[in-house]
């Protein structure tokens, strides 16, 4: 257990990373049907050869560039949901995202009502966006920070007197909003001493130095400083692959794949109480287009990592990608609805006795990720299916 230092006796036993591919990922080409032989007459020119994957299981294999997973995934702290997404058909960007970061067609975010449905004292610092502005996700959340990164974060902090005169400010208040001031005091402290520290990754871990590992390291600092974080929100952008496919999303997998691989080694046993799960909006349609890109599909992949998963597997339940098998114009269907996924893991992190708060709308079917059902098809009933 991890002591809050926001509200004394509070304990953070989880924390929940999630990490959203913007612009909808092709999860065909991360994740690869290598022995399904339409795969290779729809994609003759963008599909990934048999010899270039690493082979997952005896019909998927990992896109080369995702390589820096192979070691989580052997070791049973990752798995992957193919044919998952959203009952959202719009294939648009805005709409298919909000539809997935509110959980329905309902106002404000999901992991918000999660938070404030399973934790009622969430300190200040309990969620936090590395982003620009609020994510949809977040929105009604009890309280939540957004900033770019600590080397961003001021509030005009360094000015002389700012926290004596603030603290003389809420300290003579003796109700709720005096209470409310001296835990946004304390969170902004604290987010000051991580922004001057010298954090040391542990295990001799080198993060790569793009800015989504950037996020995550700084995200294991969070977690490792105990402030009571118990989830976080990071975006990694740039998946519409209309055109040129391979040259524009290679770099995009590998600064994924480089990035958590490096997150779950720093963190080592503290992975235990840490889940990162990773989604798109939508996948991409089977057959490439002219352009050697792909347009905006359906089904795509969902990844888990950490958090007690069981995994060294894919989940699915795959009919193949002949046209009779496929959707609409030619996608993959969806067949596990990102909420039964989403499900499971809140289900486990705990907190909440009924999900229909946080996710009102259809029963929900939770995919089984953790082993609890004893067979990796168990999810495949009733609700796990999307419409």
């Amino acid at each position: 257990m991890q002591q809050g230092f926001l509200t004394p006796g509070a304990e953070t036993d989880h924390t929940l990373v999630v990490v959203f591919l913007r612009g909808g990922a092709d999860g065909l080409n991360m994740v690869v049907p290598v022995e399904d032989d339409e795969y290779y007459r729809q994609r003759g020119r963008i599909g990934i050869g048999q010899g270039d994957t690493a082979r997952l299981d005896d019909l998927f294999g990992f896109n080369p560039a995702l390589a820096s997973l192979l070691p989580a995934y052997h070791d049973g702290d990752l798995v992957v949901i193919h044919q998952a997404g959203s009952e959202d058909r719009t294939r648009s960007h805005f709409e298919a995202q909000d539809f997935m970061e509110h959980g329905g067609h309902v106002m404000g975010g999901w992991l918000a009502r999660y938070l404030r449905t399973a934790y009622r004292q969430a300190g200040p610092l309990s969620a936090i966006a590395l982003a620009k502005t609020q994510p949809e996700v977040l929105r009604g959340a009890p309280a939540s920070v957004v900033m770019e990164s600590f080397d961003t974060f001021d509030f005009g902090a360094s000015a002389p007197g700012f926290f004596d005169a603030l603290s003389s400010l809420y300290g003579a208040e003796r109700n709720d909003l005096g209470e409310a001031g001296r835990d946004m005091l304390n969170a902004m402290r604290k987010l000051e001493t991580l922004r001057e520290a010298d954090y040391r990754p542990e295990h001799d871990v080198r993060y790569p130095t793009d800015d989504f590992a950037h996020g995550l390291r700084q995200t294991a600092q969070l977690i490792r400083a105990e402030v009571g974080v118990r989830a976080v929100s990071l975006d990694l952008n740039g998946w519409d692959s209309h055109f040129a496919e391979g040259p524009l999303i290679t770099p995009l997998m590998r600064r994924l794949a480089d990035g958590l691989d490096a997150f779950q080694r720093d963190l080592g046993p503290e992975m235990a109480h840490v889940t990162v799960v990773v989604m798109s909006e939508f996948g991409r349609r089977v057959y490439e287009n002219a352009s050697l890109g792909t347009d905006h599909g359906r089904g795509g992949v969902m990844f888990v990592l950490g958090g007690g998963v069981r995994g060294g597997r894919v989940i699915h339940d795959w009919p193949g990608l002949s046209p009779e098998h496929l959707e609409g114009p030619g996608d993959l269907p969806v067949v596990f609805n990102y909420r039964n996924v989403l499900a499971s893991i809140l289900r486990r992190h705990g907190g909440v006795d009924d999900l229909k708060p946080v996710f009102p709308g259809p029963a929900l079917s939770p995919v089984d990720l953790y082993g609890e059902d004893g067979t990796r098809e168990a999810s495949l009933e009733g609700g796990g299916r999307a419409a």
